[in-house]
C-alpha cells in the first residue's frame, strides 16, 4: 500500500517545500507583534526540579553565574505485532544528561562570555529496531528509541567557549561542539521515533547529534530581530562517535571539514508564533559510493571496489507553525511542524526524508501542561544502497528472499506515531505512545509492526 502523497514526495518536491519555507518568512504588517512565545510550538521553559533548590546549593550556583539542568529520560518499546521477528520483547534504554552554562561576563566583562558544556550517560544499549522491527540484512533508517546510541557510555557532548559583538547581534562559540548547539533548532525533540525527533539535519552522516562532539567554530549573526544566519567550519571526523573519543581533545580520525550554512527565522503569522529554517552542508572529506560492481563509475580504482569522491553536500530545512490558541492562551493550542532533508544519494542511505506532525498543548482544561502529538515520516532510500544490495545478489546467484545469503532490496519505509504526555507534577513527565511501521528499513517482505512505547523525564 503506497500512499500517493508519498509517492510524488522526489527531489524537485522537496526543493518545492525549500521555496515555500523561504516565501512563508516574509515579514507581518507593520502592526506592533507580540512577544515571541515557543511553547505551543514544544519548546518548554525549565520547571522546578524535584531537588527543588537542592538544599540551597542551586541558588547560590545560580548567583556565581553557573546554570544547569539535570534530566534523567528512559526510552522503552514493546513489538505488539508484526515486524522481522514477532517473538515478543521489551527494549529499554535509559540517559542521565547534565547541562550547563557559566556566565563569564561578570568576572571579565566580555559581553555575553559563557562556558557551555554538555554531559551525557547513557546505558542498556538496547533497541527493539534491530532486536524485532528489520531485517538485520539491511540498514537502519529509523529507530523506536531515538537516544538509542549503540554504547552504554558516559560522554563528553559538548564544551565551548561563546561571547557576542554588536550588541548581541553577532554570536562566536568555538570548542569542542555539536551541531545542535547551534543549527536547525525549530523543532522539539518530543517523538520517541528519531525520524520525527527534532529537524533532519542529523541524518547527513556527516556530523553527529547532540552527545558527540568534534572541533569547530560557529557565527550566528541577527540580521533583523527575526532573522538570524548561522554559519560555521566543523571537523569531520568519522570516529568521532568511537568509545575512545568519548573525551578526547584529539582531532584523530579526521578526514576534513564541514561548512555549514543556515537560515533561520523566528515570526508570527497572523499574531502566533512560527519557525522556519533552511540549511545547507556541505564537505571536502572524501566519501565513498554506496554502490560497487563492475559499474562503479567513472574514476573507481578498482572495477570491482567502490568509487570514491572528494566532496558531498546535504540540504535540510523546515517549518514549525503554531495554528490555535485555546481559549485565549497563549501557552496553549495546536502547532504543525514540517521537516525535510535531501542527501547525495551516492553516499547517505537515506536520501531524502519528510516529517510531517500536530502537536496540541493543554487540550483539557483540568490538564493544560499535558501534551498530545501526532506525527508521519517517509524515508527514500538511496538508490546506490539499493543497486548494491541487489548487485551482492547477483554475485552470489540468489533470489529468495528467505534464502541467508539474500540481501533485501529496500526502497522506502513510512512510520507513524502518536503520544499523550502527562505531567503530574512539575519534575515528571509520563510519554505512552504507539507506533505503526509500514515496510520497516524500507523491505516490502517485512511484515508492518506496531509498537507500544513509555517515554519518562525526570528533571532534578
Amino acid at each position: 500500500m503506497k500512499s500517493s502523497l508519498f509517492r510524488v514526495l522526489n527531489k524537485n518536491k522537496i526543493l518545492a517545500a525549500a521555496a515555500l519555507t523561504l516565501s512563508l518568512v516574509s515579514p507581518l504588517t507593520q502592526a506592533e507583534k507580540p512577544a515571541w512565545n515557543g511553547k505551543v510550538l514544544g519548546f518548554e521553559g525549565p520547571n522546578p526540579g524535584l531537588l527543588g533548590d537542592t538544599l540551597g546549593i542551586r541558588p547560590i550556583l545560580t548567583e556565581k553565574g553557573f546554570n544547569y539542568n539535570l534530566a534523567y529520560l528512559t526510552e522503552s518499546a514493546y513489538n505488539a505485532g508484526g515486524g522481522y521477528d514477532h517473538d515478543g520483547y521489551v527494549a529499554f534504554i535509559d540517559q542521565l544528561a547534565l547541562t550547563f552554562t557559566q556566565d563569564l561576563e561578570r568576572y571579565s566583562g566580555i559581553p555575553d562570555a559563557r562556558i557551555e558544556g554538555n554531559i551525557v550517560n547513557r546505558n542498556h544499549n538496547d533497541d527493539l529496531t534491530t532486536q524485532r522491527l528489520q531485517d538485520p540484512r539491511v540498514r537502519q533508517n529509523d529507530f523506536a528509541q531515538e537516544s538509542y546510541s549503540g554504547q552504554s557510555i558516559t560522554r563528553l557532548g559538548w564544551l565551548t567557549f561563546a561571547r557576542s559583538f554588536d550588541d548581541r547581534r553577532l554570536t562566536w562559540r568555538i570548542g569542542m561542539m555539536n551541531k545542535s548547539q547551534t543549527f536547525d533548532k525549530i523543532t522539539p525533540c518530543d517523538f520517541q521515533a528519531l525520524m520525527l525527533c527534532g529537524g533532519k539535519s542529523s541524518t547527513s552522516r556527516t556530523w553527529n547529534n547532540w552527545n558527540v562532539h568534534t572541533w569547530g567554530t560557529t557565527l550566528t549573526y541577527m540580521l533583523t530581530p527575526e532573522l538570524t544566519l548561522k554559519g560555521g567550519i566543523m571537523e569531520q571526523n568519522p570516529l568521532a562517535a568511537g568509545r575512545s573519543q568519548a573525551w578526547s581533545w584529539s582531532t584523530k580520525g579526521s578526514k576534513g571539514i564541514l561548512l555549514p550554512l543556515e537560515i533561520e527565522k523566528r515570526t508570527h503569522v497572523f499574531d502566533l508564533p512560527g519557525a522556519y529554517n533552511l540549511g545547507v552542508l556541505f564537505t571536502n572529506a572524501t566519501q565513498t559510493d554506496l554502490y560497487s560492481g563492475k559499474s562503479g563509475g567513472a574514476g573507481a580504482t578498482d572495477p570491482g571496489g567502490y568509487q570514491t569522491y572528494d566532496r558531498t553536500w546535504f540540504i535540510w530545512g523546515g517549518l514549525n507553525q503554531q495554528l490555535t490558541q485555546h481559549a485565549g492562551d497563549p501557552n496553549r493550542g495546536l502547532s504543525a511542524s514540517l521537516n525535510f532533508s535531501l542527501a547525495d544519494q551516492r553516499s547517505v542511505p537515506r536520501h531524502s526524508i519528510v516529517a510531517a506532525s500536530l502537536r496540541y498543548r493543554g487540550l483539557f482544561d483540568a490538564r493544560p501542561e499535558d501534551w498530545i502529538g501526532l506525527g508521519v515520516s517517509h524515508v527514500d532510500v538511496s538508490k546506490h544502497y539499493a543497486r548494491n544490495q541487489a548487485y551482492k545478489n547477483e554475485l552470489n546467484n540468489v533470489t529468495d528472499y528467505n534464502n541467508p545469503l539474500y540481501s533485501p532490496v529496500p526502497t522506502q519505509s513510512t512510520n507513524m506515531e502518536i503520544y499523550y504526555r502527562f505531567r503530574p507534577v512539575s519534575w515528571l513527565e509520563l510519554q505512552p505512545g504507539i507506533q505503526y511501521w509500514h515496510r520497516p528499513a524500507g523491505v516490502k517482505e517485512t511484515q508492518d509492526a506496531w509498537v507500544a512505547e513509555m517515554k519518562t523525564i525526570v528533571t532534578f
